[in-house]
C-alpha cells in the first residue's frame, strides 16, 4: 500500500467494531497505534483535510493499516498499550513518556492490592501502562476482576468486605484464600496486562486438566469459566475471521476449511538483488513464525515467473524433505501466468494443493480449470481476506529487498 487512494480502499473496508490499528511505513515498520470505538469511523478521521500538523506528517508515511479486533473499547485500550511497548512507534511517543496517565499499580504485600496510580514509586510494586482514558481502564479492570477477583482495599480489614459478598475479592482479609493460590490469580491478571492471554489459556487448561484428574470439580469448573471468559476476548476477531474462511472455501470450491494459507510475492527492481517472500495465515491471521525469505539463486535477468517457480519449488522441497503439514491454499501475487508458473511447480514436486492468485489492478481471482476470472464486489468477505495475505506477502517482500539493497550500498 503506498498511495492516498490505497489506503481510502483499505479503510473502507474496515469493521465498524472496536480495536487497535497499526500504521505502518514504506519499509512496514509501524510508526502509530492507536484505539477505536470504530475502526472504521476512526481511521476514516484520518482522511480529513482538517488535521493537526503532527498528524499531517505521521499520514504522509502511512502506507499501510493493520488492525486488530476487541470485544470492547476497553479491551481495545489494554492491547493499545501492549503493542506501544513491543513496538515503539515514532508517533506514540507522548503516551510513552508523560507520566501523567493513569496505569495500574500491583502492590508488593504478601496479598498484592490491584488499583489505579498516576505516579511510579520505589515501593517495590509493579506497574503496567501508561493508559490513555481513566474511564476505559477502571471498566477493563472491572471485566478482569469478575473473573480473577483480587483485593483492592488499602488496609486488610477484620471483616469481609462487600466485594467478597459479590465475588470480586477472595477476602485474604479473613483467610478465605491461601497466599499461593492468591499469588496466581495475581500472576494470572499481570499476564492479562501484558497481553499475554494465549499463553495464559495454555497455562489455565493445564491446570483445570489436572484438577479433573484430582476429581477437584469444583475447582476445574472455576478455571473452566476463566478459560471461556480469556476466549471470549478474542471471540469477536475469530468469528470475523471465520467468516472469511468460510466465504473463501465456498468461492474457490475447496474440500476443506482454508485454515493454513501460505501466500507468495516477488520483489526486484530491473532484475536485481530479487527476493521471494512467503507468509503465512492461519484461521485468518498472520502467522509470523512461519514467515520465510528467498533470496533468489537461479535466476539472471528479469523473469517473475521463473523466480517464483524457483522459489516455490525450494519452499516445498523442503516441505517434503522434513515431513512438514501442507498448507489448504497457496496465494500467488500475480495474474493468470503466475497461477500456472506455481501450479506447474507444484505438479512437478508431486503435490496436490489448491491454489489462486489475485491480480495487481482490477484485483480479479485466479483458479485453476477456470478460462475466465472470478470478479468479487470489493465488500465480499473472501476478497478482504485474500487482499490482507496478498498486502501482507507484498510488504514482506519488499522489505527483504530493501535490506539487501541497503547491504549492497552502504555494506550494512
Amino acid at each position: 500500500m503506498n498511495s492516498l487512494t490505497s489506503l481510502k480502499e483499505k479503510i473502507s473496508k474496515m469493521p465498524d467494531a472496536p480495536g487497535v490499528y497499526l500504521m505502518k511505513d514504506a519499509s512496514g515498520k509501524v510508526i502509530y497505534v492507536g484505539k477505536a470505538k470504530s475502526l472504521k469511523k476512526r481511521l476514516s478521521s484520518y482522511l480529513s483535510r482538517d488535521l493537526s500538523t503532527k498528524t499531517l506528517a505521521m499520514m504522509s508515511k502511512v502506507c499501510d493499516i493493520e488492525y486488530r479486533l476487541t470485544p470492547t473499547e476497553s479491551l481495545a485500550l489494554l492491547l493499545e498499550v501492549n503493542l506501544i511497548h513491543e513496538y515503539k512507534p515514532k508517533y506514540n511517543v507522548s503516551l510513552r513518556d508523560d507520566k501523567s496517565f493513569p496505569m495500574v499499580k500491583i502492590t508488593n504485600e504478601d496479598y498484592p492490592r490491584v488499583c489505579i496510580a498516576r505516579k511510579k514509586e520505589k515501593d517495590g510494586s509493579r506497574y503496567f501502562g501508561p493508559y490513555t482514558d481513566a474511564k476505559l481502564l477502571r471498566e477493563a479492570l472491572k471485566i478482569i476482576r469478575k473473573f480473577f477477583p483480587y483485593r483492592s482495599c488499602k488496609e486488610l480489614p477484620k471483616e469481609a468486605c462487600i466485594y467478597y459478598r459479590i465475588g470480586l475479592s477472595p477476602a485474604p482479609c479473613i483467610g478465605k484464600i491461601e497466599k499461593k493460590a492468591y499469588a496466581k490469580t495475581i500472576e494470572n491478571i499481570a499476564l492479562i496486562l501484558e497481553g499475554a492471554t494465549d499463553s495464559l489459556i495454555k497455562k489455565l487448561t493445564r491446570e483445570m486438566e489436572a484438577k479433573a484428574k484430582e476429581e477437584k470439580f469444583e475447582e476445574a469448573a472455576r478455571i473452566r469459566d476463566q478459560i471461556v471468559a480469556l476466549t471470549a476476548i478474542g471471540k469477536q476477531r475469530e468469528t470475523f475471521s471465520s467468516n472469511e474462511l468460510e466465504d473463501l472455501q465456498g468461492l474457490l470450491k475447496l474440500k476443506r476449511l482454508p485454515s493454513r494459507i501460505e501466500a507468495f510475492d516477488i520483489s526486484n527492481i530491473y532484475g536485481k538483488e530479487a527476493t521471494g517472500s512467503m507468509v503465512s495465515f492461519y484461521r485468518g491471521w498472520p502467522d509470523k513464525d512461519n514467515y520465510r525469505k528467498f533470496r533468489i539463486k537461479t535466476v539472471e535477468g528479469i523473469d517473475d515467473y521463473q523466480m517464483l517457480r524457483e522459489v516455490v519449488q525450494r519452499r516445498y522441497s523442503r516441505v517434503i524433505a522434513e515431513k512438514l503439514p501442507l498448507p489448504d491454499l497457496i496465494l500467488i501475487d500475480g495474474g493468470k501466468s503466475h497461477l500456472l508458473a506455481a501450479a506447474e511447480q507444484i505438479k512437478a514436486l508431486g503435490l496436490n494443493i489448491p491454489l489462486a492468485s489475485i491480480a495487481k489492478e482490477r484485483e480479479n481471482i485466479y483458479i485453476q480449470k477456470r478460462k475466465y476470472p472470478i470478479k468479487l464486489n470489493q465488500d465480499t468477505p473472501a476478497l478482504n481476506l485474500i487482499r490482507r495475505v496478498r498486502d501482507e506477502a507484498h510488504r514482506f517482500a519488499v522489505s527483504y529487498h530493501h535490506i539487501l539493497r541497503r547491504k549492497k550500498i552502504i555494506g550494512k
